[in-house]
């Protein structure tokens, strides 16, 4: 059964109890050189290291678990044009049961191929909401499948709780999480772990400028559509749900916005000094610190690496 009310401390606790043992607990990794250059702790949160290469995976997992087998029967059904549509497929096809995927027919080759690769029907539409929700309606209609949004899912949102929920409970003393905000799944969830399991650490929400629509929802008490969004930040092109602008206006500290040049700089040094591999929709949380140094300076700071799955033939760098 998909949760129909915000999720509680106990949803997040149960949410957690229910994927521990399909997800990963990914590491929590620090770089000494990374912290001298930003003048603070940082603890990176590897969810680039999550299955499917993205946090879309405790989401995903805990929609899917979340359903009775009379639901799950006719599968489930979703529209994405990558991490969620890789997740949701694979959470799918370890309940052994169908999985729709609806993708923009511009979505990233390697989003794709994955989401081929578990098993997952895709069912291609032109790049715009409008089309991706009336293709999607169609299998539904046609199927039966039971829809699973990417992020404006009570069920989804718990799931993704559950990643800064490791967090604390690995560092008791932080400052600051930092998500990445886009379609808001993440930030939000990460606002409800902090608020319910470490009241003193601050939730900032990192996006680019050239996407910065949830940035300008929270500041104007409405939400904004992404209109032609300008970014490298593929992941982070969706605007906000009303459950996940909801949580956020009212639990969030703020969003900052950086410049691509800064994203592309973040996980370029990522990379260099960490030796592993993130996606520009990581690396705007590290830019977020590089570009507000005195804000951070000295504190001890949780920075969530949301994904890791990059088309190596396309490096910004």
């Amino acid at each position: 059964m998909i949760l129909e009310n915000e999720p509680t401390k106990q949803d997040i606790t149960e949410a957690h109890e229910r994927i521990k043992n399909q997800i990963h607990r990914t590491p929590i990794l620090s770089s000494s050189s990374i912290n001298k250059i930003a003048e603070c702790e940082l603890y990176f949160k590897c969810e680039n290291f999550q299955k499917v290469g993205a946090f879309k995976f405790r989401g995903a997992s805990n929609a899917v678990l979340s359903l009775s087998n009379d639901e799950l029967q006719k599968g489930v059904a979703t529209h994405s044009s990558g991490n969620h549509a890789a997740a949701l497929a694979l959470a799918a096809k370890m309940k052994n049961v169908p999985a729709y995927i609806v993708m923009p027919r511009t979505a990233p080759q390697i989003k794709k191929i994955a989401v081929q690769g578990y098993g997952a029907k895709i069912i291609f539409c032109e790049p715009t909401l409008q089309a991706r929700e009336e293709t999607l309606a169609k299998v539904v209609e046609e199927t039966g499948a039971t829809f699973i949004h990417p992020y404006n899912n009570y069920s989804v949102i718990a799931g993704q709780a559950t990643c800064a929920q490791e967090i604390i409970e690995e560092n008791t003393d932080l400052d600051y999480i930092i998500p990445p905000v886009g379609g808001g799944g993440l930030s939000s969830g990460t606002c409800l772990s902090a608020k319910y399991f470490s009241d003193k650490t601050k939730v900032i929400g990192a996006e680019p400028l050239g996407a910065d629509d949830a940035f300008r929802s929270l500041r104007d008490k409405t939400i904004y559509p992404s209109a032609n969004p300008n970014t490298i930040c593929d992941g982070l092109l969706t605007s906000l749900g009303e459950k996940t602008f909801t949580i956020l206006s009212r639990d969030i500290s703020e969003i900052l916005t950086v410049s691509d040049e800064a994203i592309v700089a973040a996980m370029r040094m990522i990379w260099e000094r960490m030796k592993i591999i993130v996606e520009p929709s990581s690396a705007v949380t590290l830019a977020v610190v590089m570009e507000n140094k005195e804000k951070f300076a000295g504190k001890k700071i949780a920075l969530i690496l949301s994904g890791g799955n990059v088309d190596l033939a396309k490096l910004p760098f």
